[in-house]
């Protein structure tokens, strides 16, 4: 049955911002596909939540609270995984964001915080996983990069660089660590999670901006991001690896509806 290759039974995942939207949406995914699944981000309370929905779909959850940017974390996170599950199957580098600045007021320390936060710990993240996904029958990493990585717009020189960064590290690992793990990403376009909506609270015409420059005439879901990292995670797309795959609502322009202009000076 076609379906049965969406199904990662038995599989233990490790998701990282794990406590809300796109991560969280990520998580009860693969538990209901089947996966066990180890919930990192900085929040315990929310962590717990979103534990208690994957028990209640009848998989493992592993709460571990973790800060993706400290290494030792990193290190507690994968020891954890294989710890309490065994092995670890599944990789998915979703904690990541810069908040929008003017180029000009972006320092050299911001450029390189966003560098580091939306890229090199999840490299450094993979790299502590993939051995022990050798160990096993391989695996499979998913990286959550952004439309904005292949677009242009204002404020988003930090963000957008690192996000393409991301999406030309999967190609680079997923042509190394071929075959036996497969690297793909997801460019994600505007979903409406807790980091975007307040951007549009109390502002119908800003959200309507957002849509109407969307073809599909609306803004994502957490869910569909989810069965876009459940397909490239699970047998489905056992033929796939290398790729970035555009789950934006078709855009081919950033649907940005805020004017963030140049400044000077910057922080």
């Amino acid at each position: 049955m076609i379906l049965d290759r969406f199904r990662v039974e038995g599989c233990a995942a490790i998701v990282t911002g794990a406590s809300r939207g796109i991560g969280a949406a990520i998580a009860r995914g693969l538990a209901e596909a089947g996966a066990d699944v180890v919930l990192a981000a900085r929040t315990p309370e929310a962590l717990e939540r979103v534990a208690s929905d994957v028990q209640a779909l009848g998989r493992r959850a592993v709460p571990i609270p973790c800060d993706v940017n400290r290494r030792a974390d990193l290190e507690r996170l994968v020891e954890g995984a294989r710890a309490e599950l065994g092995r670890i199957d599944i990789l998915v580098n979703n904690a990541g964001g810069t908040p929008p600045r003017p180029a000009l007021r972006t320092s050299e320390r911001l450029f390189e915080e966003a560098f580091h936060f939306n890229v090199t710990q999840a490299f450094v993240l993979s790299r502590l996983a993939i051995p022990h996904m050798l160990e096993g029958a391989g695996g499979a990493i998913v990286n959550i990069s952004s439309a904005i990585s292949r677009l242009v717009d204002r404020g988003f020189v930090a963000y957008g660089t690192a996000k393409a960064a991301l999406n030309h590290m999967t190609r680079m690992l997923a042509f190394e660590m071929a075959p036996r793990v497969r690297v793909n990403a997801i460019a994600v376009g505007a979903v409406a999670t807790d980091a975007l909506l307040p951007f549009l609270e109390g502002s119908p015409e800003l959200r309507r901006a957002m849509e109407e420059r969307t073809p599909l005439g609306r803004l994502g879901e957490p869910e569909d991001i989810a069965a876009a990292a459940l397909y490239l995670a699970s047998p489905a797309a056992s033929w796939v690896t290398g790729k970035i795959l555009e789950v934006d609502g078709g855009i081919e322009a950033s649907n940005w509806p805020l004017d963030v202009t140049a400044g000077e000076g910057a922080a």
